[in-house]
């Protein structure tokens, strides 16, 4: 059973992200306020609940939250500010996004970028606390793990459509052999982190089409 908060008496946001360690397409990350009292024994890390139950704790929790919301930060970006800092921002975004402003901020993670209200006159950043595995041990975060996750899957569907040949409908970007193999067959698409090391060698990526 998840906890239900880490800050008592305040609006809390959890916050977490996904697509960090895919060779392709943006990361997302998704910003979620539960009711106080609220309690849903069906949430967990979306790691470890199958597709299906992923989609259907989505509509729940876009149904119940307070608030919600989901950022993205694209290839482009992450190969500029490299994708730590890529992660922190789309949360961020994720949170400029809610339409109720939260008191405190719980991560998933060991480090996070100190958010600053832009709606608010204080220069304070909000107080927030970074949770080890904290997808599965409270219900905000865990929420907002499977909105990251199913709202970025969605997303590389999409892009599968347009580039069939990297199987994304499958590995959703991540560092698959058959991944890597379309990769050495047909070079990176405008959608790849050329940052990255996308061969898993020292050989060059170069870019699509050159």
């Amino acid at each position: 059973m998840l906890e239900k908060h880490y800050y008592e008496g305040k609006i809390e946001a959890g916050c977490d992200e996904a697509g960090r360690g895919c060779l392709a397409g943006s990361v997302y990350a998704a910003a979620v306020i539960l009711p106080a009292d609220y309690d849903n024994p069906a949430l967990n890390d979306s790691k470890q609940i199958s597709e299906k139950q992923r989609y259907e704790l989505r509509t729940q929790i876009e149904r119940d939250a307070v608030a919600w919301a989901v950022g993205v930060v694209t290839p482009e970006e992450i190969d500029r500010i490299n994708i730590l800092k890529a992660s922190f921002l789309a949360m961020h975004r994720a949170l400029d996004q809610l339409r109720v402003r939260p008191e405190a901020i719980i991560v998933d993670g060991n480090r996070f970028t100190p958010y600053r209200d832009p709606s608010s006159s204080s220069s304070e950043p909000i107080p927030h606390t970074c949770i080890i595995k904290g997808d599965g041990k409270y219900q905000a975060i865990a929420a907002a793990s499977i909105l990251a996750k199913t709202y970025r899957d969605d997303y590389m569907d999409r892009l599968a459509q347009e580039y069939p040949m990297y199987d994304w409908h499958s590995n959703k970007g991540y560092p698959t052999c058959k991944h890597r193999e379309a990769l050495r067959q047909y070079g990176p698409s405008p959608y790849h982190r050329l940052s990255y090391n996308l061969l898993g060698t020292s050989e060059l990526s170069l870019p699509f089409d050159s």
